[in-house]
């Protein structure tokens, strides 16, 4: 129900605008217009007219103006254009105020988008399902009958005036929206009586009722579940969004309703499931549903819900368990029972408790919270991330709060000045719980004793108390969190790998080959456990299944096999699998993952991998084949005599790539992993091509490596070469920067400036100079990815360069755009690129990444808190800082520290006005990082110490023996430091030799091979160079240019080359360019493809592909 605060405007019965009040989906606070009205007039009252004055007019268009009469500046639609003898007269419609107005065309603004956000203060409203009619009179027949009407009669809109002119209170129960028009039941009250007005003009003769159309279908389907299980999924009837909290009474099998102290898995269980939405306004329940488009409750939901909402423990491990979804609905229901908090003592202090593993995830729950709690009683969800200022903490209000989100660090720091804090606490929800116990196990724990602490009280006799904990793997800490917490807990396991591990299936790994895996199978069994009576054999094919159970039945044993292509014999294979077996005797199936719904089978002792599963859901449902044996250990560990489960993993060497994920989970299921397969956690091979971890650029760790799917190891093409800006970048002491572009905290893309004369100042200005003249606009023909382009962004031109394309043929399309000068990226309309002259394209991309080190985010976190990232992007932007370049990798910069220096012009002195870090670390939501430099020079150490083990054997020819000549120490010192341009085409490569002072050079071209050498100093250098494919002899040469000599080789063949040399040459570095001829060509020219990027001289920048330098830039 809506509560209005005004009619604005009436058109009549089925066109009124109004405004309204209260809390709800489609309500604004009055104090936000307010707000947005002073915020409108100071700025459009400031601004030049010239700048916000709109290009064009047109019907429709939204735009801000002057309104005489109220006096200020309003959001507004034109309706009409009218022309005057000087000036343009536009008919507007304010549509905050619901006014026709006119004004002149000098009083028309554009509309900045930050003042569109809010939604138009007056709605447009119409009766639902209330139609006009009118009397229509037939002369010929002489009768006169009331029928429907395209439009109201005058009488029937004189009367709906009279009626809200008489009235004291205005409410309306929305219906539907649509076309911005709001459908509304109109209720107003008069002298103290109700009146419907809907009823009443169809009372009155001024209207008629008309059947609604049905917008929204009743699904009679459940959501598809991401687990396909053996029983059929509970049968849930959802008549409409309303209803959908409301599953029907459950009779049904249960496949995953682990209870806490029962031994079996799947158990007959019947559930009432509770009405989550009988305390709730239905009204606003079904829109914010029917926003969200929520036909119901999933699989997990269905059985976890009831239980939250009756206030008994749960534990939900589920696919979806770090959806917030998964316990929200059924807490805020619980809440609206207000008599279950009455014995509680009046200290005003939180309900609720939702630990969250970081920052952003609770932001993500408030967030939610605040969304559906306004469909309830009057709920105050409270969002509290607090760093280490203890200001900060003494400052928080919890009183009135209902709920509180937070994190485990956070809420300690609270509970320290806030001792109360646990006093009336009667829901503790543990969000993502594992990766709360995986991170912050100690505290979590440490809370869990304040809390179990304050239940000893006599007022908690009769006060709800009730722990929820969600995630999406089992951990080995819930174990632990249910018996020493928990009170006889509701646990539900829909991720039936993850029952398996609470099941306490034992799991097993056996390595070997493709072509083997039949007689290690053989052994298997022969090893297997004589209690282990009943197993199952799962293959991928038919094929395998026959194979199988031949060698099985050669071997002497007792073996069935099923699959889609053959009539199996179920009566006879039940007879088998069901008799008593005597000791050491067994019974196999050999199936295909098809077959398994069909034979509800759960109550196997053994299963096989034969074949490796396709999916971690296949896999699941493998092993819940065995959930009449899964072994709850939580409830009495010192069973011995229960026979456990055994799972038996076959890994051969088409399986590798499953290998990681597999010992993920064994880890986690405490299993014994086999030797040689430890180290695979660990490896880095299988990332060779994916981008360096962030984490580990930002603060020189990544605290899971083994689950971080970025490479931990610096990759010199990938990481010198394609990440490269085309310009020496200074490798050590001090420089200004210039932060452009503020990604985070402690990263930013921004400007290396150059004291002496900034050659990139001064092309700014000769750009912003040329396309001030209109005539140089020229729009680009053709959009190329790569190539780069002018930019016009409000009144400023930038170099830009499209790193992505639509695949839609069409004339105007949007890409996304790099500036190339400040590192930041966007979308635009192809249309708007302009041409750019080659002369503003010689100087190379300007942007480097800068990070700041020795400072990270507190509480274990791998990302920075929006607020220090707002006070750092408020304080540094383009502002000059002087900095100390640390370690340069390609186009990242390791800077530390870097100082605001502010110069006192009558004193003629320097002052270093901030730190960077310092201001960090004064926020509180940042700590000191003093292992990030020394992480960092031990990633580099590996690098440099393998590639000095390769320039022993390519020293100059007179001393290859001996110690390494000047320039294989120069290659070692320049390593990680010294830079250069490579660039490539499909029909070239150039190979640079760099040698200091060439005193005399011969080199010799052949199909295959080229062969360069030179005299230096008295020493003779070579390189022979054996070819990857062939290259044009006669259109090949050789040059000398400055401090290097330049090997141009024309390939026979245009195309990519998936690597230059088959043998490689630590003197040599490869710059793949297009040269026509030998001079000096500038590094971007006007409509290439070409890989724009900087690299270091090392041998392992032999391998380099083109393909993969061709996307460097994106």
């Amino acid at each position: 129900i809506l509560q209005l605060f005004r009619m604005d405007m009436i058109e009549d019965p089925g066109c009124f605008w109004v405004t309204m009040k209260g809390c709800g989906p489609h309500v604004v606070d009055e104090i936000e217009y307010k707000k947005l009205n002073a915020e409108m007039n100071e700025f459009y009252d400031k601004a030049c007219e010239d700048e916000v004055k709109p290009i064009t007019l047109e019907k429709d268009q939204l735009c801000v103006v002057f309104s005489e009469e109220l006096k200020c500046w309003c959001r507004a639609v034109v309706k009409s254009i009218m022309y005057c003898a000087d000036h343009y007269q536009i008919e507007c419609f304010l549509v905050d105020y619901a006014k026709y107005a006119f004004v002149k065309s000098k009083d028309v603004r554009v509309a900045v988008e930050g003042f569109m956000q809010i939604p138009f203060r007056a709605k447009k409203c119409g009766l639902y399902c209330t139609k006009p009619v009118t009397l229509h009179v037939n002369l010929c027949e002489d009768t006169a009958k009331i029928v429907p009407a395209k439009r109201w009669d005058n009488a029937a809109t004189r009367y709906f005036q009279r009626l809200l002119e008489a009235t004291t209170q205005i409410k309306a129960k929305l219906c539907s929206v649509e076309d911005n028009t709001f459908h509304v039941i109109l209720y107003v009250t008069i002298e103290d009586e109700k009146v419907c007005i809907n009823d009443d003009l169809v009372l009155k003769k001024f209207a008629h009722f008309e059947e609604a159309k049905e917008n929204i279908q009743s699904p009679t389907k459940e959501q598809d579940n991401q687990t396909s299980l053996n029983v059929d999924s509970p049968p849930v009837e959802i008549v409409n969004p309303a209803l959908a909290f409301r599953p029907v009474r459950l009779q049904e099998k249960v496949p995953m309703n682990l209870e806490a102290g029962g031994d079996n898995v799947c158990q007959k269980h019947t559930i009432c499931c509770v009405s989550l939405i009988g305390h709730t306004e239905p009204e606003l329940a079904v829109s914010e549903l029917a926003q969200d488009k929520f036909l119901g409750p999933d699989f997990t939901e269905s059985y976890s819900w009831p239980a939250i909402a009756r206030g008994c423990d749960v534990v939900a491990i589920s696919y979806q368990g770090n959806d917030p979804f998964l316990y929200i609905p059924p807490v805020l229901a619980f809440l609206q029972v207000e008599s279950c908090y009455k014995a509680l003592p009046k200290r005003n202090g939180p309900l609720v408790l939702i630990l969250c593993p970081g920052w952003r995830k609770a932001q993500l729950v408030f967030e939610l919270l605040k969304k559906y709690s306004r469909c309830s009683r009057l709920i105050r969800p409270t969002l509290i991330i607090l760093g280490k200022k203890k200001e900060e903490a003494e400052t928080v209000k919890i009183q009135g709060c209902e709920i509180i989100v937070t994190t485990p660090y956070s809420l300690l720091r609270l509970y320290e000045h806030h001792l109360f804090l646990f006093s009336g606490l009667c829901h503790l929800i543990l969000d993502e719980i594992e990766v709360l116990f995986s991170e912050a196990a100690e505290q979590v724990f440490v809370i869990l004793g304040y809390y179990k602490k304050n239940l000893v009280n006599e007022e908690w006799k009769y006060s709800p108390h009730q722990i929820i904990a969600v995630g999406t793997q089992w951990n080995k800490h819930i174990g632990r969190l249910i018996k020493e917490f928990m009170n006889d807990p509701y646990i539900v396991i829909t991720a039936l790998e993850e029952a398996s591990i609470y099941g306490n299936v034992q799991q097993v790994v056996q390595r070997c080959v493709s072509s083997e895996r039949t007689a290690v199978l053989l052994k298997i069994m022969d090893f297997t456990p004589n209690n282990l009576q009943k197993v199952l054999v799962f293959t991928n094919s038919v094929d395998e299944v026959e194979i199988v159970h031949k060698a099985l039945k050669s071997n002497s044993i007792l073996a069935f096999k099923i699959h889609k292509e053959i009539e199996f014999n179920f009566k006879d294979f039940l007879e088998h699998w069901t008799k008593s077996f005597s000791s050491g005797s067994r019974v196999v199936l050999v199936l295909t993952d098809d077959c398994m719904q069909f034979l509800e089978i759960t109550d196997a002792s053994c299963v096989i991998h034969f074949s490796f599963p396709s999916s971690p859901t296949i896999f699941g449902q493998r092993l819940y084949s065995m959930s009449d044996n899964f072994h709850n250990t939580i409830k009495d560990s010192s069973d011995q005599d229960h026979q456990q489960a055994r799972s038996v993993i076959m890994l051969t060497e088409n399986s590798e790539c499953h290998t990681v994920g597999i010992l993920r989970y064994l880890e986690r299921a405490e299993a014994d992993i086999p030797p040689g397969l430890s180290g695979v956690l660990e490896a880095e091979e299988k990332k060779f091509a994916r981008p360096l971890c962030t984490c580990l650029k930002m603060f020189g760790t990544c605290k899971n490596r083994t689950a971080c799917p970025d490479r931990h190891e610096i990759n010199l093409q990938i990481d010198m070469l394609q990440n490269m800006a085309s310009k020496t970048i200074q490798t050590s002491g001090y420089v200004t920067v210039l932060p452009l572009h503020i990604v985070n905290a402690t990263n930013y893309f921004g400007r290396i400036v150059d004291k002496e004369k900034d050659q990139y100042t001064v092309l700014a200005e000769e750009i912003n100079e040329y396309f001030k003249e209109t005539s140089n606009r020229v729009a680009a023909q053709k959009v190329e990815k790569l190539a780069l382009y002018g930019f016009c962004e409000e009144t400023v031109f930038h170099r830009v360069q499209v790193v992505e394309t639509s695949s839609k043929e069409e004339e105007n399309f949007n890409i996304k755009i790099k500036y190339v000068d400040e590192g930041r990226t966007s979308q635009v309309q192809s249309s708007q690129l302009l041409h750019l002259p080659a002369r503003f394209q010689h100087l190379p991309p300007q942007a480097v990444e800068f990070v700041v080190c020795r400072v990270k985010p507190i509480d274990n976190d791998t990302e920075w808190n929006p607020r220090v990232t707002r006070y750092i992007h408020q304080k540094i932007e383009r502002k000059p800082h002087e900095a100390k370049v640390i370690f340069t990798l390609g186009n990242t910069v390791w800077i530390d520290p870097m100082v605001r220096v502010t110069r006192l012009s009558d004193l003629k002195m320097y002052v270093n006005e901030y730190s960077v870090r310092s201001e960090i670390l004064s926020t509180g939501l940042g700590t000191d990082n003093p292992e990030h430099i020394l992480q960092l020079q031990k990633l580099c150490e590996h690098v440099k110490l393998s590639h000095t083990k390769n320039l022993d054997s390519c020293s100059p020819a007179s001393d290859r023996c001996h110690a390494s000549s000047p320039s294989s120490r120069r290659v070692r010192d320049k390593l990680s430091f010294h830079l250069l341009t490579p660039f490539i085409t499909p029909s070239t490569v150039t190979v640079k030799v760099q040698i200091v002072r060439i005193d005399d050079y011969k080199c010799e071209f052949s199909k295959e091979k080229v062969i360069f050498s030179a005299c230096s100093e008295g020493k003779l250098y070579s390189a022979d160079m054996e070819l990857y494919q062939c290259i044009l002899t006669e259109k090949s040469a050789c040059v000398i240019k400055d401090k290097e000599a330049i090997i141009v080789l024309r390939k026979e063949k245009k195309g990519a080359w998936c690597k230059l040399l088959k043998n490689k040459n630590p003197h040599v570095s490869f710059d793949f360019e297009y040269l026509e001829d030998y001079e000096d060509k500038s590094p971007f020219p006007v409509g290439t493809k070409k890989l724009h990027c900087t690299a270091a001289v090392t041998e392992e920048l032999v391998d380099f592909s083109e393909d993969s330098g061709a996307e460097s830039d994106e």
